[in-house]
């Protein structure tokens, strides 16, 4: 049965993205390398390192899924209708936009649990990754939630947006991690504990 996973780079001191809903200083590593790992848009091509490309391309070629939310989908406007990953969105919002033409992609859902359902018919047998901190927090409170991958990149920021900042079920216990050394950011791979 394919996993649901959450997958994040997250600064030292847990955050996700600066108050504005910044990036930079989390996804620099993405960059800082040799070794290209191309993705299913011309756009996004990665510069890694050796063990971060060998990490990245085996998590990717297991994805046959993503779900976000509604507010990254607006932040990324829809990556412009197709996802790095080239996999089928499922986007978690009580208000669906009324003229988004790519519908072959996209599919929206009102709940954690439908999207979870959707996306986990559409990935088959590969894995569904949560892209999203508010809806990762409630996959994981749901119960939904099978894995939390961090990409851990050595930065303070301070502020910014917590990725799990208000979970209902705390304390969350995990197994692991499975850890992977890259340049500016170590990859660990946790399993969430089921009771």
């Amino acid at each position: 049965m394919n996993k649901v996973i959450a997958n994040m780079s997250m600064s030292l001191d847990g955050f996700i993205a600066d108050t504005a809903d910044g990036i930079d200083q989390l996804f620099g590593w993405m960059g800082s390398g040799d070794v290209e790992v191309p993705t299913a848009v011309d756009w996004a091509t990665f510069r890694v390192s050796p063990a971060s490309a060998d990490y990245m391309s085996e998590a990717m070629a297991g994805v046959g899924a993503l779900i976000a939310g509604r507010h990254l989908f607006d932040i990324t406007q829809g990556w412009g209708g197709t996802h790095p990953l080239g996999v089928p969105i499922i986007v978690v919002t009580h208000e669906p936009p009324a003229d988004w033409p790519h519908t072959e992609t996209f599919t929206f859902a009102d709940s954690v649990e439908t999207a979870v359902e959707l996306a986990r018919k559409a990935a088959g047998d590969k894995n569904v990754v949560v892209a999203s901190s508010k809806i990762a927090q409630q996959c994981l409170d749901a119960g939904l939630l099978d894995a939390i991958n961090v990409d851990l990149v050595p930065v303070l920021l301070g502020t910014g947006i917590r990725w799990f900042e208000n979970l209902a079920k705390a304390p969350v216990r995990l197994e692991g991690p499975a850890v992977v050394e890259g340049n500016g950011v170590t990859h660990l791979a946790y399993t969430v504990h089921k009771a």
